[in-house]
């Protein structure tokens, strides 16, 4: 499962419920690229370098043979195509959802005012969230709108879709 977005529309929110509810692993790239950050020299913004090791442990799991959840932006073509390159090498199904909040002035509260879990995350400003590159996802996908959703919903919704298409095989 890769789970979205743009930052503040309910990723993280929607993936941990959905992680605790299906024991799956969980990996997000804000959390990967902190930790690189934290334990490294290199510095803001990594560029894929976040992703790569996203990419390497999803791998891991999935050849393991178990389900993984893997949050992050996804902004452009290329980072959601590469999630179905990944689940390809490893012989596996691919869910992806995108979480979009719909109310724009509940958007901007959350990015205004949201904390994290990840010390100290370096949050975006509404405009540089209203002015990130994100592109138009092309595919067939969820879409989870988290300003009519509850997070709790939006799982029960993404684990349906995935028993549906594990029951139509």
């Amino acid at each position: 499962m890769v789970v979205g977005g743009l930052p503040a529309a309910g990723k993280s929110t929607i993936a941990t419920v959905l992680a605790k509810r299906t024991k799956t692993p969980y990996l997000r790239v804000d959390r990967i690229e902190h930790a690189i950050v934290s334990w490294s020299a290199l510095s803001h913004p990594l560029g894929p370098v976040g992703y790569a090791v996203a990419h390497e442990l999803a791998l891991e799991q999935l050849r393991l043979g178990l389900d993984v959840i893997v949050e992050c932006v996804n902004p452009l073509a290329l980072t959601r195509d590469a999630w179905l390159d990944t689940a390809a090498t490893a012989g596996a199904a691919i869910v992806e959802v995108e979480v979009v909040c719909s109310d724009q002035a509940e958007h901007r509260r959350r990015v205004e005012t949201r904390t994290s879990d990840v010390e100290e995350l370096a949050k975006p400003c509404w405009t540089a969230v209203m002015n990130r590159e994100y592109e138009p996802w092309s595919r067939k996908h969820l879409v989870v709108d988290s300003a009519t959703t509850s997070a709790e919903s939006a799982a029960e919704l993404i684990t349906s879709m995935i028993s549906a298409r594990a029951a139509s095989r």
